[in-house]
């Protein structure tokens, strides 16, 4: 199973100082010699993190594939288009998210992606769409001629938090899931079941499939058993332990489970 390293997290921490420090181009050399397999960043609409400037330096100078996640947008079309990524993710975003909520609804805008879709084409750039697991969504993407999809993973990872960590107890506790421990295990294999229905269905379809949002050391066993699924982007819970552990170090454990 490949593994993109999404390293907006150090962006981030930038951000978080408005300092030069640290740089995410740093952390490119070092996601290949660990021996993960791409480079994942998120160029949102309001640079909240990774800006145009990192986006283009590390696309490049990375020795690794890049795969540049951004929303449906013009103006971010237009700006992949002209830095030529391996691969763009169209994901959905909303300016008030901490993060990405859910998957693009493929569906409702499906002539604006067939219109993207050859214009990623005409640059060879590989086009993959990041979708809740729904077979309608599945279906919509191989219409539009996407080489991959990327299924959102979010639901899974915050049953399975409140479920085996301490979320719960905590204040970023999820009020729809403040549930007995038997209902969350029910729908923890619920869940797991239509990452594994859909992947399969896609796969069958000529997909390839990916999937990410909110793994971790803990919760990513089980969608590693997924065999229809062959890629993962991780990112803040391998920077989060890159603080421990450092970087390099943190990318090769996440590999020593995916491998």
């Amino acid at each position: 199973m490949l593994l993109g390293v999404n390293i907006d997290h150090i962006a981030v921490l930038r951000e978080a100082r408005k300092i030069n420090d640290p740089d995410p181009l740093e952390a490119v050399s070092l996601v290949k010699r660990a021996g993960a397999d791409q480079i994942t960043i998120h160029l949102r609409e309001d640079r909240r993190h990774i800006n145009d400037e990192d986006a283009k330096s590390i696309i490049e100078n990375a020795h690794v594939p890049v795969n540049l996640e951004c929303s449906i947008n013009e103006e971010i079309i237009e700006t992949v288009l002209a830095l030529r990524p391996h691969r763009a993710t169209l994901v959905p975003e909303k300016r008030e998210e901490v993060t990405t909520e859910g998957g693009l609804n493929v569906v409702k805008n499906k002539a604006v992606m067939i219109d993207i879709a050859k214009r990623l084409k005409k640059e060879h750039i590989e086009l993959s769409l990041f979708i809740d697991p729904n077979s309608a969504m599945i279906d919509a993407s191989h219409e539009i001629g996407a080489q991959w999809i990327e299924l959102h993973t979010g639901l899974y990872a915050n049953i399975y938090a409140m479920l085996y960590s301490n979320l719960s107890r905590s204040r970023h506790s999820i009020q729809e899931l403040e549930l007995d421990r038997e209902t969350l295990h029910v729908k923890l294999i619920e869940a797991t079941h239509e990452l594994e229905i859909s992947a399969k269905y896609a796969h069958q379809l000529g997909l390839r499939v990916a999937a990410g949002h909110g793994l971790n050391y803990h919760n990513v066993k089980r969608i590693v058993q997924i065999k229809e699924i062959c890629e993962l982007n991780i990112g803040q819970s391998i920077i989060a332990r890159s603080v421990f552990v450092g970087f390099e170090n943190a990318v090769k454990e996440m590999l020593g489970l995916l491998r």
